[in-house]
C-alpha cells in the first residue's frame, strides 16, 4: 500500500523494486540448482586469488598508517634534497629517517644504576652485541664492519666511555645533567641516562641506562640480517643479576606488526565455529520437518563464500592486503548472518501450502527491500571511506565493501536457492536429517520421544504459515505492549537523555592518534622496551630541525633580527628547552668574532663560510652552500616532556603555527612527524566521512523507505549511535586513530541496519494506529534483529582475547556499535515512531467504515492442491471473519433488501432477524472448486437466508454468528454437496 503523507507518495522507488524482487524470487525458486551451484563455482575461481596473498601483503607502517602526501613527507623530501647525510661524519641528530640501529635499556633492580656492579653487566652486554657475527655467503657480517662511523670510528656510547674512564669511582663522580663536561667537550646525557634524581644539576641517582648501536644505511639487506640476528641472540645471551634489560631495533616495530597475522587465523576459526553454533541453535525447531539446522549452516557458509570470492577477486586485481583487512571477515560474517535471519523470518511467514517458488517470491517481496537498504548503506559507507588519506583505511574499505556486495548477492542467490531446496523437503514432509518421509500426526500409542523425533510438518492451521517462535510471541505479547505504555515511553525518553549526556561528555574526552607501540602484540619485547622508554626517557623528546627553506641574507642585520625574533618565539614554547640550542649561525658569528671578521657584509660572509664549515664538519651538514649561494640552512631546538599523544599533537601544531607566523620562510621537521601528521587530518577526515555518509544514508532511506519522516528518524538514529559510540569509546580508553576511524565508518552502516529494518516494517504494515504498528514491527523483525546483533557480537567477541591492539579496538567499537544500534532499533526508534502517527500512513482520527472493517478483518491465504492429472488448482479460504455488529442496523418491520438474515439474541435483533450493512460483501461457494465468491447486495445472485430462531428452514442456506452479539460459535455456509464451509 503506498504511503501518502501530506499528499506525497514515496513508494515510487520501493514498490517497483519490491515487484522486481518478487519476480526474481520466483525465478530463483523455479531454477534453484543453477543459483546454488553457480556461486560455488564462482567462489572456487575467484578464491584462487589467495595464491597471490603473500605478494599483495603491504604492511609497511609508514606507508599504510600515515597520511598519503602528508606535510611531513614533503618536508622530509626537502631536507633530504638539501642536507644529504655524510656517512663519514655520522650524526643521529641530523637523520631525516629513524635510522638503522639496535638498542637496549638496562633498568636497575635497585634504586641506582650508576654502580660498578650494574655497569659491569652493561659492559658485558655491550661486548656481546659487538661480537655478534652473521654468516652471509662466504662473508661474515660484524658490527665493526656495519657500524655508522664518525672519523672512521664506530659511534660510541659516551656513557660507557665515562664509566671506563672513572671505573669504580663512578658512584662518587659528580655527573651533571643533562650536559656533562668530558675532556674538551660536553656530552648530552638526556638520551643515555634516565629516571634521574638531581640536586643542583648533579645526578644523585639514576634508574636506567640506554645504549644505541647505529649502523650504516647504504646496504639495508646486510644491516637487516645483522639486526635480525641481534633479535634472535640478544635475549638468550642475558645473564644478569643487578639489571633488567629490554631491547629493540629499528626493524622491531615492523617485524612485530607483521607477526600479528598469526594471531588472527585461530581467532577466525573459533569465530566461524561460534557463528555456526549460534545460528543453528537459534534456528533449531522441535519439529523434525520444519527444523532449520541446514538453513542456518548454509547461511553462515554463504557469508564464508562471500569472503572467499571478494578477497580472491581483490587479490587477483592487485589491491594491497593490509593488516586491518584481517578484521573484515569477522564483520562480513555478522552481516551475512543478519541477512539470513531476516530471510528466514520472512520465509516462515509465507503459507506452507504454497509452492516453494511462490514462497520464495513472497519472501523476497517482504525481505529484499530491507536487506537492500542495509547493503546499500554499508557498501556506500565503505566506499566513501576511500576518501581518507590513509592507505590502510582505503584497503579495508575496498575489501569490506566488495565482501558486503558478494554477501548480498549470495544471500539472494545461493542462500535463496537453498531455502527452496529445503522447502521442497519440507513440502514432502521429509525428516531434516534422514530425508525420509515422516507422518504429520503421531500414531496412537507412540511415546513423546517418537513424536519429537519422527513426527513433523506442523503449521498454524489458521494462517497456513509455520508456527510462530516463542521469541516472536514475546515481542508481540509482552515486550511490544510494554514498550507502548505511556509510562514506559517516558522512562525511555529519560533513559535516552542520560545516554546522550554521557555520550556527549565522552566526545570531549577523546584522545587522537595511534600510539606506535600498539602496533605490536601486548607480550612483545618491543612493548616492554617502549614502556621503559616512556617511564625513564620521556623528559627529553625529539630534537627538532628548523629549516630556512629559501635563500636568505644572513649578513643583513634587519633580516637577522626577524630571524632572531622567530627563534625566541620557538624557545618561548612551553615544551622547548631554551638552553639546548644548536645553530651554525651562532657558531659562525662566534668564529667571526674571534677571527675579527666583519660578517655583516655579503662578500666576507660567503668568502669565509667555506673555511668555517671545513673546520666544523657537523655544521657542514646544516648548510646547503653551493655555487656561492646559501639555498637552505637549519638549526635545532630541543623538546621536553613529550610523553602522550596529546603532547605530540600540541607540539606539532604549535611548531608549525610558529613557523608560519615567522616572516622568514621556515619549516620544522623530525622523522617522528611522519607519524604525528595523522593528528592534522584524523579528526577532519572522520567528520567529513561521517557527514558525507550520513547524507547518503538519508538519500537512500528517502528513496527506499516509503515515508519521509521515518527516513529522518533513521538518519537521526545514525547520528545518535555515532555520538554514543564516539563518547563511550573515549571512556573505554580507545583513541581516535586510523583503526577507530575505520570502525566509525562501519558504525554508520550498522546503525542503519537496525533502525532501517524496524522503520521499514513499521511503515509497511497495515495496522491502524502507531502503537499497533510498533508492536507488529517488533513482532515481525524484533527476533531476527536480535539474532543478527547477537551473532555479530559473537563474531567479534573472540577478538577481545587478542594480544593485538588493532583487533581489540575493533572488538570494543563493534561491541558499542551493535549494542547501541540494537538498543536504538528495539527501544528508542519504536518509541519515537509512535509519537508521530504520520509515520503510520493513517490519520490518527480517521474512522473506518463498515466495508473497511469487514475487509480489514479478512485474511486471505492461497492453498494450492495437486489434482490427480497433475494440474494445480487454487482455492481461496477466507478465515478469521468477524461481523462487527456495532456497524449493523436492526431490521424494521419492512423486509430488509438484499441481505442475509442472521439468527441473533440481543437488542440488535428484531423478530429474530438482523440486517447487515449494504456494503458488506456476501459469499457464494462454487460446488466444483470450493472457491468462495464475494457478492455485494447489488449483485443479482445475492443469497437470502430466512431463519426461524436457531433452526434453519430445510433447503435454505444459513449463517450463524459467533460474537457476543450473535448466537452460536461459528458462521457456516452449507455447500451444495452437503458439507459446510466454516468462516471462523
Amino acid at each position: 500500500m503506498p504511503v501518502n503523507m501530506a499528499g506525497c507518495t514515496t513508494d515510487c522507488v520501493e514498490k517497483p523494486i519490491s515487484i522486481c524482487f518478487q519476480k526474481f524470487g520466483r525465478f530463483v525458486g523455479t531454477y534453484p540448482w543453477w543459483f546454488f551451484i553457480s556461486p560455488l563455482l564462482i567462489s572456487a575461481v575467484l578464491g584462487s586469488g589467495f595464491y597471490f596473498l603473500e605478494d599483495r601483503e603491504a604492511n609497511d607502517i609508514e606507508d599504510q598508517f600515515t597520511p598519503v602526501n602528508g606535510p611531513a613527507k614533503l618536508e622530509r623530501q626537502f631536507v633530504q634534497q638539501n642536507f644529504p647525510q655524510n656517512d663519514s661524519v655520522f650524526s643521529n641528530q641530523r637523520l631525516y629517517t629513524d635510522g638503522v640501529y639496535a638498542s637496549f635499556i638496562a633498568v636497575s633492580r635497585s634504586s641506582n644504576i650508576l654502580t660498578d656492579a650494574a655497569f659491569q653487566e652493561i659492559v658485558t652486554l655491550d661486548r656481546k652485541v659487538k661480537e655478534l657475527n652473521v654468516p652471509m655467503g662466504h662473508e661474515v657480517l660484524t658490527f665493526e664492519g656495519l657500524c655508522a662511523r664518525r672519523y672512521k670510528k664506530c659511534i660510541p656510547n659516551k656513557i660507557l666511555d665515562i664509566y671506563k674512564y672513572y671505573g669504580n669511582n663512578l658512584e662518587t663522580t659528580k655527573l651533571t645533567f643533562p650536559f656533562f663536561r668530558f675532556g674538551f667537550s660536553y656530552i648530552f646525557l638526556g638520551y643515555s641516562v634516565g629516571g634521574v634524581n638531581i640536586n643542583s644539576s648533579v645526578i644523585k641517582s639514576a634508574k636506567a641506562v640506554r645504549l644505541f648501536y647505529f649502523l650504516k644505511e647504504d646496504n639495508r639487506s646486510r644491516t637487516d640480517l645483522w639486526l635480525n640476528e641481534f633479535l634472535k641472540v640478544f635475549p638468550s645471551n642475558l645473564s644478569v643479576n643487578f639489571i633488567k634489560v629490554t631491547h629493540s631495533t629499528s626493524l622491531s616495530r615492523q617485524v612485530e606488526f607483521e607477526a600479528n597475522t598469526k594471531d588472527v587465523i585461530p581467532l577466525f576459526s573459533i569465530t566461524y565455529v561460534i557463528a555456526i553454533a549460534f545460528s543453528i541453535l537459534s534456528c533449531l525447531r522441535f519439529d523434525c520437518v520444519r527444523n532449520k539446522v541446514w538453513v542456518a549452516t548454509f547461511g553462515v557458509f554463504s557469508a564464508g563464500l562471500a569472503v572467499l570470492s571478494s578477497f580472491g577477486m581483490m587479490l587477483h586485481i592487485g589491491v594491497p592486503f593490509v593488516m586491518t583487512v584481517a578484521n573484515s571477515p569477522f564483520l562480513i560474517l555478522g552481516i551475512g548472518v543478519d541477512d539470513m535471519f531476516i530471510l528466514i523470518s520472512c520465509w516462515q511467514q509465507t503459507s506452507v501450502h504454497d509452492r516453494v517458488e511462490t514462497r520464495l517470491s513472497n519472501t523476497y517481496k517482504e525481505a529484499a527491500i530491507s536487506i537492500t537498504i542495509t547493503t546499500l548503506t554499508d557498501v556506500l559507507a565503505f566506499y566513501i571511506g576511500l576518501m581518507t588519506p590513509f592507505r590502510s583505511v582505503r584497503s579495508f574499505c575496498l575489501y569490506t565493501s566488495t565482501s558486503i556486495l558478494f554477501c548480498y548477492i549470495y544471500s539472494i542467490t545461493f542462500f535463496g536457492a537453498f531455502l527452496v531446496l529445503n522447502g521442497r523437503r519440507e513440502d514432502s514432509n521429509k525428516h531434516w536429517l534422514t530425508c525420509k518421509e515422516v507422518p504429520e500426526e503421531c500414531p496412537v500409542g507412540q511415546s513423546k520421544w517418537y513424536e519429537l523425533c519422527c513426527v513433523g510438518g506442523a503449521y498454524d492451521p489458521h494462517t497456513g504459515t509455520e508456527e510462530v517462535q516463542p521469541m516472536n510471541h514475546f515481542f508481540k505479547k509482552y515486550y511490544g505492549p510494554f514498550l507502548t505504555k505511556s509510562w514506559t515511553k517516558v522512562f525511555v525518553i529519560v533513559l535516552y537523555c542520560i545516554y546522550l549526556i554521557i555520550s556527549i561528555y565522552g566526545c570531549f574526552q577523546i584522545q587522537e592518534g595511534i600510539d606506535l607501540r600498539n602496533l605490536a602484540a601486548d607480550d612483545s619485547y618491543v612493548v616492554k622496551y617502549y614502556d621503559n622508554e616512556k617511564a625513564y626517557f620521556s623528559e627529553y623528546g625529539p630534537n627538532i630541525m628548523v629549516v630556512i627553506r629559501r635563500e636568505f641574507p644572513y649578513w643583513d642585520e634587519k633580516y637577522m633580527s626577524d630571524l632572531e625574533t622567530c627563534i625566541e618565539d620557538f624557545k618561548n614554547l612551553s615544551f622547548i628547552e631554551k638552553d639546548i640550542f644548536t645553530s651554525w649561525i651562532k657558531s659562525y658569528k662566534y668564529y667571526g668574532s674571534h677571527s675579527k671578521l666583519n660578517l655583516s657584509t655579503e662578500d666576507v660572509f660567503k668568502d669565509n663560510l667555506g673555511t668555517f664549515l671545513r673546520f666544523y664538519s657537523d655544521f657542514k651538514q646544516d648548510v646547503n652552500f653551493t655555487n656561492n649561494s646559501i639555498h637552505a640552512s637549519r638549526f635545532f631546538i630541543q623538546t621536553v616532556n613529550i610523553s602522550t599523544a596529546l603532547d605530540e599533537m600540541n607540539m606539532l601544531n604549535k611548531l608549525r603555527e610558529t613557523a608560519q607566523k615567522c616572516p622568514v620562510p621556515l619549516l620544522v621537521y623530525h622523522p617522528a612527524f611522519i607519524y604525528h601528521d595523522q593528528y592534522a587530518v584524523i579528526v577532519i577526515n572522520t567528520i567529513q566521512n561521517i557527514g558525507v555518509t550520513t547524507a547518503v544514508m538519508l538519500l537512500i532511506s528517502l528513496l527506499l523507505i516509503p515515508n519521509p519522516l521515518c527516513s529522518l528518524w533513521v538518519t537521526f538514529s545514525i547520528a545518535s549511535v555515532i555520538v554514543g559510540v564516539t563518547g563511550f569509546m573515549a571512556l573505554w580508553d580507545v583513541n581516535l586513530d586510523t583503526i577507530s576511524m575505520i570502525i566509525l565508518v562501519v558504525c554508520i552502516g550498522f546503525s542503519v541496519d537496525f533502525s532501517a529494518h524496524i522503520s521499514y516494517a513499521f511503515v509497511s504494515n497495515k495496522k491502524p494506529s502507531a502503537n499497533e504498528k510498533a508492536v507488529e514491527a517488533l513482532f515481525n523483525l524484533g527476533y531476527p534483529i536480535l539474532q543478527g546483533a547477537v551473532s555479530t557480537i559473537l563474531g567479534v567477541v573472540v577478538l577481545s582475547a587478542s594480544k593485538n591492539y588493532i583487533f581489540r579496538t575493533f572488538f570494543k567499537i563493534m561491541f558499542l556499535v551493535i549494542f547501541f544500534g540494537l538498543f536504538h532499533g528495539l527501544t528508542f526508534i519504536p518509541v519515537f515512531l509512535t509519537f508521530f502517527d504520520m509515520c503510520s500512513g493513517t490519520p490518527a482520527k480517521s474512522k473506518s467504515g463498515p466495508e473497511e472493517q469487514a475487509v480489514k478483518n479478512s485474511h486471505t491465504n492461497n492453498i494450492q492442491s495437486k489434482a490427480k492429472d497433475g494440474e494445480l488448482k487454487e482455492r481461496e479460504i477466507y478465515d478469521n471473519h468477524t461481523f462487527q455488529l456495532d456497524n449493523l442496523r436492526t431490521c424494521q418491520s419492512q423486509p430488509c433488501s438484499s441481505i442475509w438474515m442472521i439468527t441473533g439474541n440481543n437488542h440488535h435483533v428484531q423478530d429474530n432477524h438482523m440486517c447487515m450493512a449494504s456494503t458488506i460483501p456476501m459469499f457464494r461457494v462454487d460446488s466444483q472448486t470450493y472457491e468462495v465468491h464475494m457478492y455485494t447486495p447489488s449483485d443479482d445472485g445475492t443469497l437470502r437466508v430466512k431463519c426461524q430462531s436457531k433452526q434453519c428452514l430445510e433447503g435454505q442456506n444459513c449463517v450463524l454468528g459467533n460474537s457476543n452479539h450473535i448466537q452460536d460459535s461459528d458462521v457456516r455456509v452449507p455447500t451444495p454437496n452437503g458439507s459446510d464451509l466454516s468462516i471462523l
